[in-house]
C-alpha cells in the first residue's frame, strides 16, 4: 500500500542528502526531517544520529511502541571513499538494557542513502507482520504475514532484492532470543545487542531499500586524492593486504595470532590456550572449503568469505570469534560444526558471540560436553524458544543466575565476552569494563595497538597509559562509525586521511582533531542514556574470574590474574579524563561543554 508523497526537500547539501525519514508503524505513516547544517555538524550521521534520537527515549523499554530503531548513513556512503559502504543501526538493547548499537554492511547502507535518506526513525507497532519498501523517496508498507517464521535465507528467496538492500529478522527474534540479530543481503550481521529482537517487537520482518541518487561532493579531485592515499596505505598493510591478512584469509587471519599470544578464550575463559588451534586457523577453512572472496559495496579489502559447498546454498565462512568461540571456548575441534552453527544462526538470525558463549557457560555449570548433534540441537531449541533453549535464549548471565551460578557468566553488562582474553591484553580488559554497551572489543578496539601494534605498540600487560589511549580511542571509533566506515582500513590509514575525505565531500573544512571532537560528543551521549538507565562504577567491571584465576601460560609468556587494584585505579583515571564522577556518571559541565542537553538527566 503507498500511503501518499510527501514534502521530500531535493539535496543542497553535499555528502548529506538533507532528509531523515520518520516511520510510525502504528499508523502507518511517515514523514521527513530536514535539519539544519549544524545538526550534521554535531552529529555527522550513523551511530551518532542514532543516539541522538535514542537520547529522547532513553529511559523507556526496548518494547516500549515509542522506543526507536534508528537506521543511519553517514557523509562518506555512496561515495568513492573506500569501505564506506556502512551504516549504523541503533535501538536500546534487549539483552543489557544498555544502548544497543551495531555496524552493518552490504548492499543496504548505499541503497538507503542513492534512495534519498540519509536514514530512518522507526517507531510504533504493527498489528500484523509488515515489511517496509523504499524505492528512492517512495514508502510502501506490505504485509508480512506469509514471511514470518521464514528464517532469512527464505526471506531473501522470497523477496528476490536483485541490486535492493534488504534486512530481515528470522525465527529467533520472531520468538524473543535477546541477542538475535538482523540479516543484511543474506551474508552481512548487525549482531550484537540484539537488535533483531527490536525489529520482532514492533512486527517488523524486513526492511528493503532501492535508491538511484548519488551523494553530491563538493570537491571530487580532493576526494580522489584523499581516496588514493588511503589505497597506497592499505596496500602497504601486511595485516590488510599481506599473504596472512584479512584480505587473503579474512578475519579468521587473526586465529593463529590470538594463538600465539595465549590469549585465544578456553573452555568458557578457564584457559587462554588450545591445543588444537593450529589445525583450525583460517587456512584451514581455506584448504577445506575454497571459499571465495566478498565484502561490502565499496570495498576493497574484502574480508568476508563465501564458500559454495556441491548440492548446498552459498554459505557465509565464520568470522575470527566464531571460529575461536565454536572451539576453543567450548571445548570442540570439529571444523564442519563451526560451519554449521555459522550457517544456523545465520539462518535463524542469531548472533554467534553470544550464542556460542551461553553454550560455554552451560557446559562449565553442567560438566556435560557437546557432540555435533547436541549443540546444534541446542542452537535450534534456543532460537525456536523450546525446552532448555527458553533459558538459553536468554543469555549468558540470565542462564547462570537461574543456574545459581552467576559466576560462570562471562559478560560485561549482560554482553557476552568476544574471543579476547582480558588477562592478555590489558588495554582489552579496561575497554570491556568501560563499554558503552556492554562487553564489547569494538568501542576502543585495542588489539589494534596491543596486538597489531598499530599504530603504535604498547605494553599489552600494563595498564600504564591505557586510560587515556582507551579514551581516545572511543572516541576515535565513534568518529569512524559515524562517517560511516570500516575500522579494519585503519590498521593502515589515519583520521588524517578521512577527514581530507570528509572535507573534500561535504566542504566543511574539518582535521582529525575536529573529527575526534565530534567523537567524543557522540560517545559521552551514550554514557548519558547509560546514566539514565541507572548504569554506573558498580557496572565498569569484569568477571572475577579474571582477577582471581590466570590463564594458561606458554612460549615464555606468562598469563597472571588481572592486578584489581591497578584495574580500578586504571579506570578511575578513565573517569576523569573523561569527564565523568567518581561513580562513573556524567557531569553537567562537561555535558554542556560539549554541546549536549542536560535537562533530562
Amino acid at each position: 500500500m503507498i500511503l501518499s508523497r510527501f514534502h521530500y526537500i531535493e539535496n543542497t547539501m553535499y555528502g548529506w542528502t538533507g532528509n531523515i525519514l520518520h516511520i510510525n508503524l502504528t499508523t502507518r505513516n511517515f514523514s521527513v526531517e530536514t535539519p539544519d547544517s549544524d545538526f550534521y555538524g554535531k552529529y555527522m550521521g550513523g551511530k551518532g544520529m542514532g543516539g541522538y534520537y535514542l537520547r529522547q527515549c532513553a529511559t523507556l523499554p526496548f518494547d516500549h511502541p515509542d522506543m526507536v530503531v534508528c537506521l543511519f548513513t553517514g557523509p562518506l556512503v555512496a561515495t568513492i571513499a573506500p569501505t564506506s559502504g556502512r551504516a549504523h543501526l541503533v535501538s536500546k538493547s534487549p539483552l543489557t538494557g544498555l544502548v544497543g548499537d551495531a555496524s552493518l554492511g552490504g548492499k543496504l547502507p548505499t541503497q538507503l542513502k542513492r534512495a534519498g535518506w540519509d536514514g530512518m526513525v522507526i517507531t510504533g507497532k504493527s498489528p500484523y507482520p509488515i515489511g517496509i519498501e523504499i524505492i528512492n523517496h517512495q514508502v510502501n508498507f506490505c504485509r508480512a504475514d506469509h514471511l514470518w517464521g521464514l528464517d532469512t535465507q527464505q526471506v531473501h528467496e522470497r523477496l528476490t532484492p536483485g541490486k535492493a538492500g534488504l534486512a530481515s529478522i528470522g525465527p529467533a527474534a520472531e520468538n524473543g532470543v535477546r541477542f538475535a540479530s538482523v540479516t543484511v543481503d543474506l551474508h552481512h550481521a548487525a549482531g550484537r545487542s540484539g537488535l533483531g529482537l527490536c525489529f520482532a517487537v514492533k512486527q517488523l520482518k524486513y526492511l528493503l531499500v532501492k535508491g538511484q541518487g548519488h551523494t553530491r561532493v563538493k570537491d571530487a579531485k580532493g576526494l580522489k586524492e584523499a581516496r588514493e592515499e588511503i589505497f597506497r596505505l592499505t596496500a602497504a598493510s601486511p595485516a590488510l593486504m599481506g599473504q596472512y591478512g584479512f584480505s587473503s584469509l579474512g578475519t579468521g587471519a587473526v586465529y593463529d595470532l590470538i594463538d600465539s599470544r595465549r590469549m585465544m578464550p578456553t573452555d568458557n575463559f578457564k584457559g587462554t590456550w588450545f591445543k588444537h588451534a593450529p589445525k583450525l586457523n583460517a587456512a584451514a577453512y581455506s584448504k577445506t572449503y575454497a571459499p571465495e572472496k566478498y565484502g561490502c559495496r565499496g570495498c576493497h579489502i574484502l574480508c568476508k568469505r563465501i564458500a559454495r559447498p556441491k548440492g548446498l546454498d552459498p554459505m557465509a565462512m565464520p568470522e575470527y570469534e566464531t571460529m575461536s568461540h565454536f572451539t576453543a571456548l567450548i571445548g570442540s575441534r570439529d571444523m564442519e560444526l563451526v560451519v554449521a552453527a555459522n550457517d544456523r544462526c545465520s539462518r535463524y538470525g542469531m548472533d554467534t558471540i553470544s550464542a556460542a558463549a551461553t553454550l560455554a557457560c552451560r557446559r562449565e555449570i553442567t560438566g556435560k560436553d557437546f557432540t555435533r548433534q547436541s549443540l546444534l540441537s541446542l542452537l535450534d531449541d534456543m532460537a525456536l524458544n523450546r525446552g532448555e533453549g527458553k533459558e538459553l535464549n536468554k543469555g549468558a548471565l540470565a542462564y547462570a543466575r537461574t543456574m545459581g551460578h552467576p559466576e560462570s557468566a562471562m559478560a560485561v553488562k549482560a554482553m557476552e565476552l568476544p574471543a579476547y582474553d582480558p588477562r592478555g591484553a590489558y588495554g582489552m580488559a579496561l575497554g570491556y569494563a568501560l563499554s558503552t554497551r556492554g562487553g564489547c572489543h569494538l568501542r576502543a578496539y585495542p588489539i589494534s595497538h596491543e596486538i597489531f601494534r598499530k599504530p603504535v605498540a604498547t605494553d599489552r600487560f600494563s595498564f600504564s597509559g591505557k586510560a587515556r589511549i582507551i579514551k581516545i580511542a572511543e572516541d576515535f571509533n565513534a568518529v569512524v562509525d559515524s562517517l560511516t566506515a570500516c575500522k579494519f582500513i585503519f590498521f593502515a590509514a589515519g583520521l588524517e586521511e578521512y577527514a581530507k575525505a570528509y572535507t573534500a565531500v561535504t566542504g566543511e573544512k574539518s582535521a582529525a582533531q575536529d573529527l575526534i571532537s565530534v567523537g567524543e560528543r557522540i560517545y559521552y551521549n551514550e554514557r548519558i542514556i547509560n546514566s539514565l538507565n541507572g548504569f554506573d562504577a558498580r557496572d565498569d567491571d569484569l568477571p572475577p574470574r579474571f582477577f582471581n584465576e590466570p590463564g594458561t601460560g606458554g612460549n615464555q609468556i606468562k598469563v597472571a590474574p588481572i592486578d584489581r587494584v591497578q584495574f580500578l585505579a586504571a579506570r578511575e583515571k578513565y573517569y576523569r579524563i573523561r569527564g565523568l564522577d567518581i561513580s562513573g556518571n556524567p557531569l553537567e559541565e562537561k555535558a554542556r561543554a560539549l554541546g549536549l542537553e542536560w535537562k533530562n538527566l
